[in-house]
């Protein structure tokens, strides 16, 4: 599914113009975005947590050249699915 896809679906749920639904969207994912920023997380009860982790800088090698690499620290997003999420899914 797309994002024009779940807008549509959004609007058919809610019983909403697309062009409501795609705002709503849109005020969602910059909601979490702006949230995750900050270095906080956002739990949704029944579907799942958005927050960011740290990961280290590492050193690896290449499978191709076989050369070393150095990878930098970065942060990153995660989502965690929530136990109704992860029961449907495995239904």
């Amino acid at each position: 599914m797309n994002k024009t896809e779940l807008i549509n679906t959004i609007a058919e749920s809610a019983d909403l113009t697309k062009a409501d639904a795609g705002k709503a969207l849109q005020g969602f994912m910059q909601a979490v975005t702006e949230t995750l920023a900050q270095g906080d997380k956002v739990s949704l009860i029944g579907f799942g947590t958005f927050s960011v982790t740290k990961r280290s800088a590492r050193s690896c090698r290449n499978p191709q050249t076989g050369k070393k690499m150095d990878i930098a620290a970065k942060t990153v997003a995660k989502f965690k699915p929530g136990k109704q999420l992860a029961d449907s899914v495995n239904s």
